[in-house]
């Protein structure tokens, strides 16, 4: 019997979300993709927003499901896109985070030092190339921007992606913020190719004001929230001080895949020389962090046990947020006060007093321009085109300087 792989999924988003053909469904069922129904599209946000619980599965399915959208109405605007391309093209949004380890850009870099989630992407879309004889060659291509046809990689990654289309609407959704809230709809009717270029139809100029305008809000509400930063911080100083410790050679309870990346810091280039080192990064997902961080709170070092404590009973802490960085004088102040108070040395309330930066940028067009399509077939960037006063604005990088400390010093 053959089996139907032309299946339906039902998105809280979208309604029925149809699964095209055999080699997108194969994908979505093989162990890499199912993983990321383990990994939260938002990290710790849910300690903020509690319904913000919805993984790196939903979000790829919907941005697959955008990517159908566009290229039936680019199609139908006599753009060619043949049957191969259109299927590569699906293969590629849907498998561009493939390749996030446990709680998406919290542990990006802690996990694995200066490898990012697109370079895991690649790793993981090479395998299943091998794996799929050939048959993502293609969409690997696309991905990479090596392919000629440069609006299919527009559509998967750029200022005005199927990607940032999706997760504004899922993250308003599921967080209930709603200023992300976006006509994507709209904003996919309205696309269209000009020299090889992906640009929007000029009756859609205010829709794409109201989505850059609620990527800068929904960054500054949702992703990069203070409570958020905290949360994230205190995840971030639990896996240093237990790689501090695993360097010393403590023996600490962890899973067989998380207990690999704990001991070792890998680089870009194990990875490449190692083919299993994959496979082990594979089998890690949220669940193995959060089993350690309930195990590690009864730890004997005071570090790790009151840190891991603070993350599993939401007792955050403190966050001051400023357009300055904060003097040294403060930060000592604060740390000299918890030395006394917690009667730890200096060097450990490094973990106890963080500070860094934040950076918010609605629209890079450096990167790629979002280009309106004037009716006398002239070509302007959005932010030239609009006459919201506020939407140039929106391109300069906005920095925030925030320092965490127990909410006990104060």
């Amino acid at each position: 019997m053959t089996l139907n792989k032309r299946k339906i999924i039902n998105d809280p988003i979208y309604g029925f979300v149809t699964i095209p053909c055999e080699l997108i469904y194969d994908l979505i069922n093989h162990p890499y993709f199912q993983r990321l129904r383990r990994i939260k599209q938002l990290g710790l946000t849910n300690l903020v927003y509690p319904g913000a619980l919805h993984t790196r599965f939903h979000h790829a399915i919907g941005a697959m499901h955008l990517m159908q959208e566009a290229i039936i109405t680019l199609k139908q605007k006599n753009v060619i896109i043949t049957k191969a391309e259109e299927e590569a093209a699906l293969a590629a949004i849907l498998l561009h985070d493939i390749g996030h380890g446990p709680f998406s850009h919290t542990l990006e870099h802690a996990i694995v030092k200066g490898v990012s989630h697109e370079n895991i992407s690649i790793l993981f879309m090479n395998r299943l190339n091998k794996e799929f004889k050939g048959k993502l060659n293609l969409a690997i291509s696309i991905f990479n921007d090596k392919y000629s046809k440069k609006f299919l990689h527009q559509l998967v990654s750029s200022q005005l992606d199927m990607d940032r289309l999706d997760y504004l609407q899922r993250d308003s959704f599921f967080t209930g913020v709603n200023e992300g809230i976006i006509s994507s709809e709209r904003i996919i009717k309205m696309l269209n190719v000009v020299n090889n270029q992906l640009v929007v139809e000029h009756k859609a100029i205010y829709s794409i004001e109201k989505f850059l305008i609620a990527r800068r809000l929904m960054y500054w509400q949702v992703y990069l929230h203070k409570t958020v930063l905290s949360a994230e911080t205190l995840l971030l100083n639990i896996l240093k001080r237990a790689k501090e410790l695993s360097a010393n050679n403590e023996d600490l309870f962890a899973t067989p895949a998380f207990s690999l990346f704990l001991k070792n810091n890998f680089t870009k280039s194990d990875f490449e020389k190692n083919p299993t080192l994959l496979s082990d990064f594979s089998l890690l997902d949220d669940n193995d962090i959060m089993a350690s961080i309930k195990v590690w709170c009864n730890n004997s070092d005071h570090v790790l046990g009151n840190l891991c404590k603070a993350l599993l009973n939401r007792k955050l802490f403190k966050i001051e947020l400023s357009n300055k960085p904060f003097t040294l004088k403060y930060k000592n102040e604060l740390q000299k006060a918890i030395m006394l108070k917690a009667k730890i040395s200096k060097k450990q309330t490094s973990y106890f007093v963080l500070s860094g930066s934040v950076n918010n940028s609605a629209y890079n067009s450096h990167k790629f321009n979002i280009n309106i399509l004037m009716k006398d077939g002239k070509l302007i960037d959005v932010a030239k085109a609009s006459d919201q006063l506020n939407l140039q604005s929106l391109s300069k990088t906005v920095t925030k300087y925030y320092i965490c400390y127990p909410k006990s010093l104060k």
